[in-house]
């Protein structure tokens, strides 16, 4: 039986008479004052009612359809469907399980967590939103194409020739059949895990180290071990020391400005890396996403070793934008091959759109601006966040030259998981340090970015603490 619905319309009032009409039947769904079950009046019996046009009243049905209160039978109408009431959440405490995945979910999921101090990215204020727009209104009167196709399997070919030269300023040398575009850097690493890695092997990691890398091997079955990460790179005694007891297939750094501990590689290091490599027999997987955020010279392990033992990864997600999604391996040529059947049989080629999108903003030259301006403002936030924490009694690794991140102890008597409660409380999401633990152990740390956290109401809680 239809119900008539009586309801009344303000044509003069600032919300639209669709969302009006939606908002008031979706009230009466969710109160119970229309049963499930219940027929809802015709479009045109609705549209007289209420005074409105039948495309008003169609437009209202259907948005009651998309969120779940009504559903809509062929040729018999449109009936009010049961409603499953919502369970109030438990309270969120901070970042408990034992592994990187709870954190990846806070992140991405709770929009509650409105300060990120936590996270591993720039501010909406640091991406480079005006040269996306740019570039989209660009690409758009150039390249229409680009909307409509699959992209090479490798990658869009002009990207691939711009990232060439740039690792070419880096005195990397690498030809284009070199150059896999990928699905942003965790893309890239899954993929060279998959190809290098079979269940049972040892690969090697910094500790601490990229807490979103840890899952992924753990999936392979694979044995993970840390190599201390010291202010000059990975520690080479203790790497000697793993490589000559475990023989490693791989050791996976972030070699500038490293997640989680900002510090960098250096040269010196980086040589010694190589001759354990050489010495032991395994790749070194090169995640060097920061290098362009780095205030001087980034040295590369990979302009040492020309591409040999060192797979290096790029992305463009902390220069330009994370929503891009796009990132890049260079290796050596065989290997490329196999990355290219990889990434093929897991989802055929990567977002050309994307990639085009991000050779009009390099061609365009304007990058170069905007990441001057971004390095200059982490400089700061290093020196007032660093300054901040050091006040309230943490003790930091070491002062990074720029970059986001810094490595705190928390102060004597201060629990993590309490602190990262307590924050969640608040709206501010921390990073609890055992999250970057490849053995998960209990660390009395937090990483801190500080492009996020240079903020007044972080302050304010680090005071109160």
């Amino acid at each position: 039986m239809t119900e008539s619905l009586s309801l009344r319309l303000d044509p003069a009032h600032t919300l639209p008479l669709v969302s009006q009409l939606h908002d008031a039947l979706a009230r009466r769904i969710e109160s119970g004052a229309l049963r499930p079950g219940t027929r809802l009046p015709s479009v045109r019996t609705l549209a007289r009612e209420c005074e409105i046009s039948t495309l008003t009243a169609t437009n209202a049905y259907n948005r009651l359809v998309a969120s779940g209160h009504v559903e809509a039978r062929r040729a018999s109408g449109y009936f009010v469907l049961a409603r499953t009431r919502k369970r109030n959440a438990a309270p969120t405490a901070g970042p408990r399980a034992q592994d990187a995945l709870l954190l990846l979910q806070r992140v991405y999921g709770d929009d509650s967590l409105t300060l990120q101090a936590g996270s591993g990215w720039l501010p909406e204020t640091l991406v480079f939103a005006d040269g996306i727009k740019h570039g989209l209104a660009t690409l758009a009167r150039r390249q229409p194409s680009a909307f409509t196709r699959y992209g090479h399997a490798y990658g869009y070919v002009p990207l691939r020739q711009q990232i060439q030269t740039r690792l070419a300023a880096r005195e990397i040398e690498a030809a284009e059949q070199q150059i896999v575009l990928t699905h942003g850097a965790s893309h890239a690493l899954d993929l060279i895990a998959r190809a290098l890695l079979q269940t049972g092997d040892t690969v090697l990691v910094d500790d601490p180290g990229y807490c979103n890398l840890l899952p992924g091997l753990r999936a392979l079955g694979v044995n993970i071990i840390g190599v201390p990460f010291t202010a000059q790179g990975p520690d080479p005694l203790a790497l000697e020391q793993i490589a000559r007891q475990h023989q490693p297939k791989a050791f996976f750094t972030n070699s500038n400005l490293q997640n989680p501990s900002g510090a960098c590689c250096t040269p010196a290091t980086a040589h010694r890396l190589l001759q354990l490599a050489e010495q032991h027999d395994f790749y070194i997987v090169e995640d060097d996403i920061f290098a362009e955020l780095h205030p001087g010279t980034a040295h590369s392990i990979a302009s040492l070793d020309q591409l040999r033992r060192v797979i290096h990864v790029g992305s463009f997600s902390k220069t330009i934008s994370p929503a891009l999604r796009v990132g890049f391996i260079a290796c050596e040529t065989g290997l490329a091959e196999r990355l290219v059947s990889l990434k093929m049989a897991q989802g055929l080629t990567t977002s050309e759109i994307n990639e085009q999108l991000v050779h009009v903003i390099l061609s365009e030259g304007t990058l170069r601006g905007h990441l001057t301006r971004v390095r200059t403002r982490l400089a700061q936030a290093q020196q007032q966040v660093s300054e901040a924490l050091l006040a309230a009694g943490y003790q930091l690794a070491h002062r990074p030259v720029g970059g986001m991140f810094l490595w705190a102890g928390v102060p004597d008597g201060v629990e993590v998981n309490r602190l990262v409660e307590q924050a969640s409380a608040e709206g501010i999401l921390l990073a609890p340090g055992y999250l970057f633990r490849p053995d998960l152990r209990a660390e009395a740390a937090l990483r801190i970015n500080v492009a996020h956290a240079d903020n007044a109401a972080f302050y304010r809680f680090l005071q109160r603490q």
